[in-house]
């Protein structure tokens, strides 16, 4: 997305074990790396703001966006809004992550 490594925070409640009892809340949070991303190389291993994105180390750079749209933290909502603009299949990508949770 927009070129920039990004990361996805899926807020899950587990509410019974046995049986098995999990909801995912579908609006959640993106975070993005403030540095287009660039294969790793020895030129670049060592730039956090490309490879990290975490808001912690991103807030402190003078190119971290506060935006909700644009910005590099996201609702995950936006994040959907992308993926159908850009001709990806939304449900099968949630359907994917709801397998892996």
């Amino acid at each position: 997305v927009d070129n920039l490594k990004f990361d996805l925070r899926i807020y899950v409640l587990v509410t019974s074990c046995d049986p098995l009892r999990i909801y995912v809340y579908k609006d959640g949070l993106v975070r993005f790396a403030v540095t287009p991303y660039q294969d790793p190389s020895n030129s670049n291993v060592d730039d956090v703001l490309m490879h990290l994105t975490n808001y912690a180390i991103t807030k402190h750079s003078s190119d971290f966006i506060r935006d909700d749209e644009k910005g590099h933290k996201r609702k995950i909502s936006h994040l959907n809004k992308w993926f159908e603009e850009n001709g990806y299949n939304k449900e099968k990508i949630w359907a994917d992550i709801e397998d892996v949770i």
